[in-house]
């Protein structure tokens, strides 16, 4: 329980942290207060329940129709209290929402927390002898989008519910104290004892029982639910996977073995859902009949104060609403099981993620960094490690200097593309020194990226569209040869993976993008793969002449061709095996 109330709280104090915090606290503060009217208009009711029976006992019209017109005032006044109370509770989630969601995309983007946990599991190097010990974080957008409105709805109705029925319950209790004054006999069974104040104590011990019966049979379903929504997740992961991969998919001819994944998937869904329906039937079956008898239950209370003439016929119709309302109060725990089930999972599950990305994103890279003393780059004894720890590739020394072109060549496998990770700063596995320059590195990745947008959106990126002129978005890309796309119909990112582009297109559209931003140093990774010796000779010309001043470090299989002035840097050696390194936290 402690554990479940730190998380709650742990999300909580994010959505409150955030801008308008104060804000958000009025809000509900408001809402409570409206909620808590709920509680004065159930007394009301429950007074008026006595006035209106003792009228019908008396056989009173007027006082009847009266109170009628009553029923009819406290009905309305209490509709219109929910009514706002709900406006602006929605309101209030909303709010919460947007920063909870923020929060977690901050602490998901972090120190690149989103690439730790992208893998399998993210290691958590706690000594060199045991090795890694890893958390699997799995679909981190359903956490981010889904979990985050399933938290705060459930959080905001379970928690408004618990405390207007804490504080109604005090109401209801000492209405009901001084309603079911007399006491119960048991001279019926032989026994000469009278218990004062009787449907207290039996409200208590019912419903005691009831919420333990209840725990009992409901247990397991938190962690079934967690499973299901991870399931599903997983569902729609391969879905949207098809989605981003048709064209490839479908020269393959790989629709059977799309099908055999999507029904594999779906086949976990129902299995785990199987569970999950036979624990609702178990539970079901003690709180549907629980929750169909609760309001008569009352009745059969009260009846042997009726039969023994301590109170009326609309003294026991008000006795047995008052009592109804104590029960009731005391049964959220029964009412709400389910709904609590829903609120726990979603919060164990975003706050798991949370916790996950903020500790990956806080590992302190056990390979040095540090600015570099003349503004060259220089890298000293790297061994380069996988996360499990095992060698990639070794570097004694390796430096680049400002305004030099530099390939980086070495059979496949070797690790080429890690390396220019860690220089990058974005692989933190291994040991050794990075020595970086002042000015930024730009870092082009072998697969290329565009965002969700339009071709001039995918040239401008990481930077807004808005920060270049459309002119000077036009001119580069009829420089790298893709004028035929200006003005045409583009695919968007968001349904078409690589905008439709082929595989020589997207290159030219990479070298658009470094050569629109200029970086003073830029790190390419097979740059022009796709492309013929002829187009790559002419583009990597382009790129020379127009990053004058620039250090451009290549990765590439094959000689460069337009380049003049290249210094090759072999890289051959593998490291010996030696102890694993350590991630330290930052």
């Amino acid at each position: 329980m402690f554990r479940i109330l730190s998380q709650i709280w742990r999300l909580m104090a994010l959505c409150i942290s955030g801008p308008g915090g104060k804000v958000g606290l009025v809000l509900f503060v408001v809402v409570v207060a409206l909620d808590l009217g709920s509680v004065y208009a159930s007394v009301r009711l429950i007074e008026w329940t006595g006035a209106f029976y003792g009228a019908l006992e008396k056989v009173d019209a007027g006082e009847a129709v009266r109170q009628v017109g009553i029923f009819g005032i406290i009905v309305a006044l209490n509709s219109a209290r929910h009514l706002l109370g709900q406006y602006v509770r929605k309101h209030l989630e909303m709010r919460w929402r947007r920063t909870l969601t923020q929060k977690a995309l901050d602490i998901w983007l972090a120190n690149k927390a989103y690439w730790h946990l992208a893998t399998s599991t993210y290691p958590h190097w706690n000594d060199t002898t045991n090795g890694p010990r890893g958390h699997h974080i799995d679909n981190p957008d359903q956490r981010i989008a889904e979990d985050c409105r399933l938290f705060l709805e459930g959080l905001l109705t379970e928690a408004l519910d618990f405390i207007s029925r804490v504080v109604g319950l005090f109401s209801y209790i000492a209405l009901l104290w001084s309603l079911a004054s007399f006491p119960l006999s048991l001279a019926f069974i032989g026994l000469p004892v009278e218990i004062p104040h009787y449907m207290i104590w039996a409200a208590f011990i019912y419903v005691a029982i009831s919420s333990l019966l209840t725990h009992v049979l409901g247990f397991p379903l938190k962690g079934l639910i967690v499973e299901q929504q991870r399931r599903e997740a997983n569902f729609r992961f391969a879905l949207a996977r098809l989605r981003s991969n048709f064209e490839e998919v479908a020269l393959i001819g790989g629709e059977a073995a799309e099908r055999r994944e999507f029904q594999s998937r779906f086949d976990a869904i129902v299995g785990n859902w199987r569970k999950l329906v036979n624990r609702d039937l178990i539970l079901g079956c003690f709180t549907y009949p629980f929750n169909h008898s609760v309001l008569r239950i009352p009745l059969f209370v009260a009846l042997p104060g009726y039969l023994a003439g301590h109170v009326a016929f609309g003294g026991l119709m008000q006795l047995s609403s008052a009592f109804s309302n104590v029960v009731t109060t005391l049964s959220w725990f029964v009412f709400s099981y389910r709904d609590l089930a829903d609120l726990v999972a979603a919060s164990s599950r975003l706050d798991g993620f949370l916790q996950a990305a903020g500790s990956a994103g806080s590992q302190r890279p056990a390979i040095e960094r540090a600015p570099s003393p003349d503004g060259n780059l220089h890298a000293g004894a790297l061994a380069i490690r996988s996360p499990e720890g095992k060698p990639i590739i070794a570097v004694g020394a390796l430096s680049a200097g400002r305004g030099e072109t530099i390939w980086l060549r070495g059979p496949s496998g070797l690790g080429k593309t890690t390396l220019l990770k860690a220089i990058a700063g974005l692989w933190p596995y291994g040991e050794g020194r990075i020595e970086l320059p002042e000015a930024g590195l730009m870092f082009s990745p072998q697969r290329p990226y565009f965002p969700i947008g339009d071709i001039y959106s995918a040239v401008a990126y990481p930077e807004p569209v808005d920060a270049y002129s459309r002119e000077e978005l036009e001119n580069v890309l009829r420089q790298v040869g893709l004028a035929h796309r200006i003005g045409v119909e583009f695919g968007r990112s968001d349904t078409r993976e690589g905008h439709g582009l082929s595989g020589g297109e997207q290159q030219r559209l990479i070298l658009a993008r470094v050569i629109l931003h200029k970086p003073d140093w830029v790190l390419l990774d097979e740059p022009t793969s796709a492309l013929d010796t002829d187009a790559e000779a002419e583009l990597l010309a382009l790129l020379r002449a127009s990053l004058v001043g620039s250090t451009i470090v290549i990765v590439a299989h094959r000689q460069l061709r337009g380049l003049d002035d290249v210094r090759t840097i072999n890289l051959k050696n593998r490291p010996a095996a030696t102890p694993r390194p350590t991630l330290q936290p930052a």
